[in-house]
């Protein structure tokens, strides 16, 4: 059955399946219906409502993983309101900055994060009426909008017709320069994002997933939690990523596949073995998804020889509601170092004047179909220039297809290091460096240079009981780079600074050593 908006979804789900289980709620080990679903969604659309917010306007949310937090984002899109995701490691002046350009109306909070609201309403004095959420008010709401004689007598929000080019998502991304724009999503986009992860991964209503990245990240709201909405399916919410816990997690719940980011399949690689290592081959898992940056092949290869659980990488952008490219599952062919083939969308390898080129040859990777976003918010100039006239969302990635389709990532337009006129792809320093084993973190970056314009500088993030230094670690590299692509300096940090979704941003690295 096609759906036009989230709110037909969730409506049918209780409708036809009113007692699965949709959420399990890892932190109170509670389980929440798709018929609890529709009773909350509709509760908080009906106090969205009361409080004067029109249809239409933005509705912020700042809060960590958790059960409410599903519910209540869910909540503000079944209400016909533009969800807004406040990024909670973005710092104060970005997180005023954008609840001021959304012209967010009001926003939801937990009393963890009040101060950091409070202190984001004092940088430019632009308050919101808030109000705090916790698991006993989301119960609260649960139970106030639900009846014994089922879904269909359940209490109606007052509202006019959502359809599938309601907006139903504001994101901001942080870009590389400048201020964040705000990617704007419509229903249609979101379910086209859950059909994509539906059908890369052929989930069905038996899986489980396993969601430890934000929901106020794309990755986490896209694939892990509209995937198992549009597959009638289940997800898993711990608060966070933990390395100790994640493997219980999987095992504890029967969870089926879990999306991750290289970063913390690095450190899940890193950790010291344990107990719940063993015979993770007989759980339930059928694979892992890595997203959001590059997965070194070594890495990959390494993780699926120690716990026997498939990778599958995959690629998405906050401008295409999460997933474009992925691997196919087993037993059909997985090409490592590449994040797959399109599912759901069409993606072409182009020129500089957006003309397809011939298969293994450079070009810019762009993207078309209903998961593209809408337009950057308010900001026209953005989007002319990502979204050319026949709909295609430039990436500002490069990349090559090879001839059997699969797209190979071979850098960004804006992180290329050209050194003496030559292009150098941080990725390939970046790999170079993961096959030593001591490193958890690595990411190439370009310097200022006087002889050649720019040169290759790195960091990296290394076992703490390792005794590796930068003349080994070049050493090391040198035979795999050559004398033209080696970093002339190897900085070594505790750890790589990172976005919210555990991806490494190379911007603040050239902040860290080039600006600073």
């Amino acid at each position: 059955m096609s759906h036009s908006s989230i709110r037909s979804v969730i409506d049918e789900r209780a409708a036809v399946a009113a007692d699965s289980v949709f959420i399990i709620d890892a932190i109170n080990d509670v389980e929440i219906s798709f018929l609890q679903l529709q009773s909350a969604a509709r509760s908080i659309a009906q106090l969205i409502a009361d409080r004067g917010v029109v249809q239409g306007d933005s509705v912020a949310y700042a809060m960590q993983n958790s059960s409410s937090c599903a519910l209540l984002v869910l909540g503000i899109m079944y209400g016909g309101y533009r969800a807004t995701a406040i990024n909670l490691v973005s710092g104060t002046q970005t997180i005023a900055y954008v609840l001021e350009h959304s012209e967010t109306r009001l926003i939801f909070t937990e009393r963890a994060q009040q101060e950091l609201v409070e202190q984001a309403f004092a940088v430019n004095k632009h308050v919101v009426p808030s109000i705090e959420i916790d698991s006993d008010s989301i119960s609260t709401l649960i139970k106030s909008n639900s009846t014994d004689s089922g879904a269909s007598s359940a209490k109606k929000p007052e509202t006019v017709c959502v359809d599938g080019n309601t907006d139903g998502l504001l994101m901001y991304t942080s870009g590389t320069t400048g201020r964040p724009k705000g990617v704007q999503l419509s229903h249609a986009n979101l379910l086209a994002a859950g059909h994509n992860t539906q059908l890369a991964h052929q989930l069905t209503s038996e899986d489980r997933a396993l969601c430890v990245l934000p929901l106020y990240h794309i990755n986490g709201l896209c694939v892990t939690l509209m995937g198992p909405l549009v597959s009638s399916s289940s997800v898993v919410l711990p608060l966070r990523f933990s390395v100790s816990k994640f493997w219980p997690l999987t095992s504890q719940y029967g969870c089926t596949w879990f999306s991750v980011v290289p970063t913390q399949i690095s450190y899940l690689l890193h950790a010291e073995p344990a107990d719940s290592d063993v015979s993770l081959g007989s759980t339930s898992l059928r694979f892992g998804r890595s997203a959001s940056a590059p997965l070194s092949p070594d890495v990959q290869e390494k993780f699926e020889s120690r716990f026997g659980v498939p990778i599958i990488e995959t690629m998405g952008l906050t401008e295409t509601s999460a997933p474009i490219l992925s691997n196919p599952l087993p037993p059909r062919v997985r090409k490592i170092g590449s994040p797959g083939i399109a599912f759901g969308c069409e993606v072409r390898i182009a020129d500089k004047h957006q003309q397809e080129v011939a298969r293994t040859v450079e070009g810019e990777i762009l993207v078309r179909g209903d998961n593209v976003m809408k337009r950057y918010f308010k900001n026209p100039d953005a989007t002319d220039e990502a979204l050319t006239s026949t709909g295609w969302l430039r990436t500002g990635d490069l990349g090559t297809q090879d001839d059997d389709g699969y797209i190979f990532v071979t850098g960004r337009l804006k992180e290329l290091i050209i050194k003496g006129g030559e292009n150098i792809a941080p990725r390939e320093i970046d790999e170079a460096l993961y096959r030593h084993p001591a490193v958890i973190e690595a990411a190439a970056f370009a310097c200022p240079c006087r002889n050649y314009g720019q040169r290759v500088e790195a960091a990296v993030s290394i076992d703490a009981g390792t005794d590796l230094n930068e003349t080994t670690l070049l050493d090391f590299c040198r035979p795999q780079l050559g004398n033209f692509k080696m970093p002339d300096k190897i900085h070594f940090l505790d750890e790589l600074p990172k976005g919210p979704s555990g991806k490494i941003q190379r911007r603040r690295l050239i902040e860290l050593f080039v600006t600073a």
